[in-house]
């Protein structure tokens, strides 16, 4: 029999809710595995068995479904950083502890590379939402401290911005400078935390 006469495997049938959050899934492993140029309508249609039509219909074009994968991206950014908050607000490990909060938060579903998608297409209101994780993170730091003053709120300030910027060069090339300098995992998370106490740190009123 020629492959001609087989009968084509019938398209599985997807509630609306369905075929766009597969289409988000697809669209993310694209991203992670090939960059930005990787994520279109084509690619994703045939990754989940649907068609180019199909996916025009829910998304409208490819930048309606890049702008619903950087919607559902972002919102797992929240939760991490939201559940950092809480790992912050239960452990006492710090300063290493709150490394590895935010560094994960940068780390899981490649929220990193997001970060850097989002700043290379100039549109950063897609990371408005995060803004409220970001200062809840400040806000936890200050309770945990047991600092009130504009002062505190500063320096605070500066190490979630150090913390944020660290974590979000390990998310993109963190396993690469590692190998090239023959480093450990954690050797960044490390690095960090024995710098953190300078940004935290009362100054000496001498």
């Amino acid at each position: 029999m020629s492959i001609t006469n087989l009968e084509k495997p019938r398209r599985r049938r997807r509630s609306p809710e369905e075929a766009r959050r597969e289409a988000v899934n697809s669209a993310r492993a694209l991203l992670l595995s090939g960059g930005p140029d990787a994520v279109t309508l084509s690619a994703v249609a045939a990754d989940i068995g649907v068609t180019h039509a199909n996916l025009i219909h829910h998304f409208g074009s490819a930048a309606g479904l890049q702008t619903s994968l950087m919607g559902s991206m972002v919102d797992d950014l929240n939760q991490a950083l939201d559940a950092a908050v809480t790992r912050l607000r239960t452990d006492e490990g710090a300063p290493l502890e709150l490394i590895n909060a935010v560094f994960d938060a940068f780390s899981e579903g490649g929220a990193g590379r997001l970060a850097a998608w989002i700043a290379l297409t100039g549109d950063l209101t897609h990371l408005e939402p995060v803004r409220d994780a970001v200062l809840n993170l400040v806000n936890v730091i200050m309770e945990k401290m047991g600092e009130e003053s504009p002062e505190a709120r500063r320096r605070i300030g500066s190490a979630v911005l150090f913390i944020a910027l660290s974590a979000f060069g390990e998310a993109l090339i963190g396993p690469i400078l590692r190998t090239m300098l023959d480093q450990p995992d954690d050797a960044g998370r490390k690095v960090v935390a024995s710098l953190l106490p300078q940004f935290i740190q009362k100054p000496d009123p001498s």
